[in-house]
């Protein structure tokens, strides 16, 4: 038993280490899942819509308003309501076109494809954040599946140790703290393994939800590769961010607009006009007399009476809300940057934790482990001392690959912010 103990100890250690490498039979790759998530998200495929409808306004706010008909009697007698009593009566058929002053419908169009570019940009940041979520979704599965590989294995570990602990409690060698501390370590165990499946499915709810697939649709594990070194500095994101950000292109589009919205304003303080045209035609009166048809013409203009109560004001409220913009352009501009500060910090500092852990801690503990079993198989070291240095090598490992899962979202936040893949 004892030799089996030391041999399980062997084969813990090596298929630790390999689980930092191993793929799994059943694999979800992320470019693979991105993909299906922009082909299926209906979410997105809304966003696309209102773009698309956004597009088909512009040729409508850039046509002349409609022209009016008229169909009119005029001057009809009411004593006896005949069109042949009076030389004045006659029937009329008019057409009146309205038309803004000159420069009106070209800055409403300009607006009007400003509004579109806006609803673009909307759907390149909605594209961008589904990438994001769907990404980190990813790498906490990728978490999970790694974890609850490791609890696994650490499970049969500590199976043993039980047995062992039993074994050398029942020919005197142990004691029966040591045989329910083994047991205690064990039920944790166990119980952590429930937790970590609890949490697998609430992230394959996520990523199924973003799929538009039901909740509980199987999902394969997720893989993920070591991490490159980062070179990236926080200038050149901030430059990429404000070349590339759909958000900040948005806003950029929106303060463009609101100076747009200031010279339509500007714009109103003249009066549009409408030209008409209109034909009467009369009967031949009831004396004999010839009844001759009329044409007219007219030239209406709106008068701006009330210009400081209303088309003054209006361009001042154009002028504020221009200036209200361009402070949260500004805003949001330092928003990212600041988010961009913290996605580098999280990344290089998870970043030198990989590195520490791979190079450092977690082989100084598995020789702390292979250390303490020496020591147990020679009556140096007690049990607890032993439990105590597999289960502290078993918390390294799960924090290795947090740290990994963590580095990837900061990659994947980054990507967000700046509308660019790295």
């Amino acid at each position: 038993m004892i030799k089996g103990f030391f041999f399980g100890i062997s084969l813990f250690l090596v298929s630790s280490n390999l689980s930092f490498s191993q793929t799994p039979d059943s694999t979800l790759l992320l470019d693979e899942l991105i993909q299906k998530v922009l082909e299926q998200n209906p979410e997105l495929m809304a966003s696309n819509k209102d773009w698309d409808a956004s597009k088909t306004k512009i040729s409508q706010v850039k046509a002349l308003p409609d022209p009016t008909l008229g169909l009119n009697i005029m001057n009809l007698p009411v004593n006896s309501f005949a069109l042949d009593q009076e030389p004045m009566t006659g029937k009329q058929v008019s057409l009146m076109q309205p038309f803004p002053f000159p420069g009106k419908l070209s800055l409403k169009g300009d607006i009007a494809k400003s509004e579109s570019e806006i609803a673009l940009h909307r759907y390149r940041e909605l594209k961008n954040q589904l990438i994001k979520n769907t990404s980190q979704a990813y790498f906490d599965l990728y978490y999970i599946d790694q974890a609850l590989a490791t609890v696994a294995n650490n499970q049969e570990l500590l199976k043993e140790f039980v047995e062992i602990a039993e074994t050398r409690y029942g020919v005197g060698k142990g004691t029966q703290p040591d045989v329910l501390r083994a047991q205690v370590a064990l039920s944790k165990m166990i119980d952590q393994e429930l937790k970590l499946l609890q949490q697998r499915e609430a992230v394959q709810a996520r990523i199924n939800t973003l799929l538009n697939d039901p909740a509980d649709s199987p999902l394969g594990k997720a893989v993920v590769m070591e991490p490159e070194p980062w070179t990236g500095k926080l200038q050149t994101l901030i430059q990429r961010a404000d070349s590339s950000s759909p958000v900040l292109a948005a806003w950029k589009t929106a303060v463009k607009q609101s100076g747009q919205k200031v010279d339509l304003a500007l714009k109103d303080r003249y009066p549009d006009f409408s030209v008409g045209v209109a034909y009467t035609q009369r009967n031949e009166l009831q004396n004999g007399m010839q009844g001759y048809d009329f044409v007219s013409a007219m030239f209406n203009v709106k008068i701006p009476l009330f210009l400081n109560k209303k088309q003054n004001k209006k361009v001042q409220e154009t002028q504020i809300r221009q200036s209200s913009i361009e402070y949260r352009y500004q805003n949001v501009a330092n928003s990212i940057e600041q988010k961009l500060q913290q996605s580098l910090t999280d990344l290089e500092k998870n970043q030198r934790l990989l590195e520490l852990y791979r190079t450092g801690i977690i082989p100084q503990a598995e020789e702390s482990l292979e250390s303490s079993i020496a020591g147990y198989q020679n009556d140096k070291v007690d049990f607890l001392s032993l439990l105590d240095s597999e289960l502290t090598l078993f918390q390294f490992r799960l924090d290795y690959h947090r740290f990994l899962a963590d580095y990837h979202k900061a990659i994947a936040d980054i990507e967000a912010l700046t509308g660019t893949e790295f």
